[in-house]
């Protein structure tokens, strides 16, 4: 790695090797950029507490780990009494991984608050659709009407879901991927749900803010396996 800025510690990672910067080496939320879509580079991205988000005018992607991460433990969701209505009614049909490419495209078209653009390129589409391929990356649907309506898309990395995005073309329809998400995360032992930065809609399910070297200790913790 080249260290690009020494203010800011922000560096340009090597095309021959798949190493990222460590909490030591950090200052703020963009720590790298540079690099490719490698698979071990992405799990090594992960594992490391560090994301992709954008690639620039020059075809360089973005790396970060925020200063203050969003997280949720899954037996703490916050359930409301609407969505548990909607749960209870048996409205939506919930899948999981039968269409991971096409929630990631209609996670590619939702408008967002402060943000003019997409970071879901065809890029970005093209390296996860392949994690998905090779068992790392996941989704959860929920369908109406046999159509697909809503659901969130991720990556495991040890114990935690590194949640990505999630859409909804109707009221409540990636409320109830999410919350199949933490059922099924604490049916198969996932202590943690990683939101990576704060918005309002993840904080009115449960969602929290801690610091980078919290959020560290946890990752750790949770991908070492016994």
């Amino acid at each position: 790695m080249k260290l690009l800025d020494k203010k800011e510690k922000i560096y340009l990672l090597d095309d021959d090797n798949f190493d990222f910067p460590t909490i030591k080496m950090m200052n703020n939320d963009l720590v790298a950029i540079g690099g490719d879509f490698h698979p071990q580079r992405l799990v090594n991205a992960y594992e490391n507490g560090i994301f992709p988000w954008f690639i620039d005018e020059y075809n360089y992607i973005h790396w970060f780990s925020p200063k203050k991460r969003m997280v949720l433990y899954p037996n703490n969701m916050k359930v409301s009494k609407s969505l548990r209505k909607t749960i209870k009614k048996k409205k939506f049909i919930v899948k999981s991984n039968e269409k991971f490419e096409e929630v990631m495209r209609n996670c590619a078209n939702v408008t967002r608050k402060h943000e003019s653009d997409t970071w879901i390129s065809k890029e970005f589409i093209k390296a996860y659709t392949n994690l998905f391929d090779l068992g790392i990356a996941f989704s959860i649907e929920t369908y109406l009407d046999n159509q697909l309506v809503g659901g969130l898309y991720g990556l495991m990395i040890g114990d935690v879901f590194c949640g990505e995005s999630m859409f909804a073309k109707v009221s409540d329809a990636s409320k109830v991927a999410f919350y199949n998400l933490c059922n099924q995360a604490e049916e198969n032992g996932i202590k943690l749900i990683d939101c990576q930065v704060y918005n309002d809609h993840l904080a009115s399910l449960g969602g929290f803010e801690i610091n980078r070297e919290e959020y560290f200790k946890l990752l750790k913790t949770k991908i070492v396996k016994n």
